[in-house]
């Protein structure tokens, strides 16, 4: 499966944020828990120019928790400050607002020399599709200023923000990138939800998915799927074969059942895919640091 998203919005977006970049005093970058890496969007470095920067970890309630605080330490290594959030009920958000504020120290400092009123602090909050900036957005605002849906593409122009009396948010639509260069990336980015779903093929990415939770995640995958025998992977051709007659007995399971008894496929992929975004899998985190 070959996927690339990349409407004229998004182009549109990285120009327009280019453009604007002289006004941001730091840069929120917003990141999915559950793929820490593949969420990080390699255009930021060329968009922010050496703009201080806090790293959000979001949506971790739907992550492995040691996996999620793997992360964390593996970015402060790298001499980020990280915040763990959940933007749906607010965990986590309170610190934001304050270290947006020391990371802006040296700003304000270098205006209260000039003899100027440091300006309230402007921060530009980006992520991928999906990622959950506006529910995070509308969280630091206090009201629902942002629109919200459980599908990427939603957020389509730019818009200042207020945040109480020391902070404006520039919110901007999520963008992904012209080419994954990795081919997992995109199948990380797929089954997060963070590509158009009428791009997909659900059994790859179902494939996907039960080839990571063997790995790592077998009971959720059992007991999910009242699976009693979970197969070992081989690492060779042997794998694929293997998939299928697990997607088969999984689809017989859930009664995904075709005319004349057969298993259909696609509605059990589909299934499958649509009970990780759900979290119906368990909390799972589908890449870890290296």
């Amino acid at each position: 499966m070959n996927l690339q998203w990349y409407p004229g919005h998004m182009a549109r977006a990285k120009r327009e944020m280019s453009e604007k970049i002289r006004q941001i005093d730091v840069v929120i970058e917003l990141v999915d828990s559950r793929i820490p890496a593949a969420s990080r969007n390699p255009l930021v470095d060329e968009i922010v120019s050496g703009k201080p920067r806090l790293l959000l970890l979001n949506k971790t309630d739907m992550a492995d928790p040691e996996a999620t605080a793997a992360w964390k330490a593996h970015f402060e290594n790298n001499g980020l400050t990280v915040h763990l959030v959940n933007s749906q009920n607010g965990q986590g958000t309170s610190a934001i607002a304050g270290s947006v504020h020391r990371l802006t120290a040296a700003r304000r400092k270098r205006m209260e020399e000039k003899g100027f009123r440091p300006h309230p602090d402007r921060a530009l909050i980006l992520g991928i599709p999906n990622v959950g900036k506006s529910t995070l957005i509308n969280r630091l605002a206090g009201k629902k200023i942002a629109k919200i849906a459980d599908r990427p593409g939603v957020t389509t122009a730019q818009q200042w923000i207020k945040v109480g009396k020391t902070m404006e948010l520039l919110d901007t639509p999520g963008i992904l990138w012209p080419k994954f260069e990795d081919p997992k990336t995109g199948m990380l980015l797929a089954a997060t939800g963070a590509i158009k779903e009428e791009l997909l093929d659900f059994q790859e990415i179902a494939f996907f998915l039960i080839k990571t939770m063997l790995r790592r995640y077998r009971e959720p995958l059992a007991a999910r799927y009242h699976l009693s025998d979970l197969p070992e992977l081989t690492g060779n051709h042997d794998d694929q074969d293997l998939m299928i007659r697990l997607l088969e007995t999984i689809g017989k399971n859930r009664g995904c059942l075709m005319s004349g008894g057969r298993v259909d496929f696609d509605r059990t992929a589909e299934i499958i895919v649509r009970d990780y975004r759900s979290r119906k899998l368990g909390h799972l985190t589908l890449e870890l640091p290296h």
